[in-house]
């Protein structure tokens, strides 16, 4: 028989979700079995897989010590993270979050290529230095991302740094009361120097790109991006973007849609154009990050109305070796 007693940051999830993080090794079909048959209990009773835990809670386990032996064996020499570095720009950080400016060609998680460097390793690897985050000590949480930027473009993203703090946040990115504001350069000089787009979003998982449309079609999803144009010159436009919708390759797929595609995007973009900008990724940029909370965020109230800014984008000052572009 052993033990193990909910700490705060396990509080408030599921006891199957607690267990699939905490016993790595053990198959799920054999974690329902051991629940069903009552060789896992909760505070002494049986219990169930949707049960929430609490902090204080204790756990009491009847099973194989061979998924104890795994779930303890990590040591700081094969911590994945710490194989990363831990070169981070940051543009704030308290006890509870740390905002990190991603720069383009950093992935945020590791994927089947990258293993070991990407912005959450660089995180988590950062915070192990500094001693608040030890592996060792949590049962089942690390640092975690609130949101995600993709590769190639760069900017704001928000890590929590405790449990409490990665759910306050998921539920106020869901509900949009986390406003994030874009620049990007598009080729062309648009018509309406403000505007907001409406359109039909499909997603084609196979080409991994997204096509839209005017009118609904079969599996769409409706978008709206909110644009404005802050300068011209040289047949670009610096533009700032407001997503009020958040789909996979909005901003870049929706002004491609009106013939004003991203200067250095290959994907929606034309690879002449590009060539002759002489960009080799797309300019986008999520700049500026403002907590405009309309309702309670608990522990986290302290944040509402404040907002950041990154200074210094790559691509406001010069495109193709020239001041064309200024802010």
């Amino acid at each position: 028989m052993k033990t193990i007693e909910i700490q705060k940051n396990d509080a408030d999830q599921r006891l199957d979700k607690f267990l699939s993080k905490h016993f790595k090794t053990m198959p799920k079909s054999l974690m329902y079995k051991y629940i069903r048959t009552k060789y896992i209990k909760l505070n002494g009773k049986r219990c169930d897989i949707a049960d929430r835990l609490n902090e204080g809670d204790i756990l009491t386990f009847y099973i194989k010590d061979e998924f104890f032996e795994a779930a303890n064996a990590s040591t700081a020499e094969n911590y994945d993270f710490l194989k990363a570095p831990t070169d981070i720009d940051i543009l704030y950080e308290d006890e509870n979050i740390l905002l990190a400016d991603k720069k383009p060609g950093l992935i945020v998680h590791p994927d089947e290529n990258y293993h070991f460097d990407s912005l959450i390793a660089r995180i988590q690897h950062y915070l192990y230095d500094k001693g608040e985050y030890d592996p060792k000590s949590e049962n089942s949480f690390a640092p975690a991302l609130v949101n995600r930027i993709d590769r190639n473009t760069g900017g704001i993203v928000i890590a929590a740094k405790n449990a409490e703090s990665l759910r306050i946040l998921n539920a106020k990115m869901k509900s949009r009361e986390i406003k994030k504001i874009y620049l990007c350069v598009v080729f062309g000089i648009l018509k309406k120097k403000e505007a907001t787009l409406s359109g039909f979003l499909v997603k084609n998982e196979s080409q991994n790109r997204v096509y839209i449309h005017d009118s609904m079609q079969e599996s769409a999803k409706t978008i709206k991006t909110k644009y404005r144009v802050l300068s011209e010159a040289n047949n670009m436009s610096l533009l700032e973007v407001e997503l009020l919708t958040g789909r996979t390759h909005q901003i870049r797929a929706h002004l491609a849609s009106i013939g004003h595609p991203l200067v250095g995007d290959g994907k929606y973009g034309k690879n002449q154009q590009n060539k002759l900008a002489g960009l080799k990724r797309q300019a986008l940029y999520s700049y500026k990050l403002t907590f405009a909370f309309e309702s309670d965020a608990e522990s986290l109230d302290y944040l509402n109305g404040k907002g950041f800014t990154v200074k210094n984008v790559w691509f406001t000052e010069t495109v193709n070796g020239q001041k064309t572009i200024k802010l």
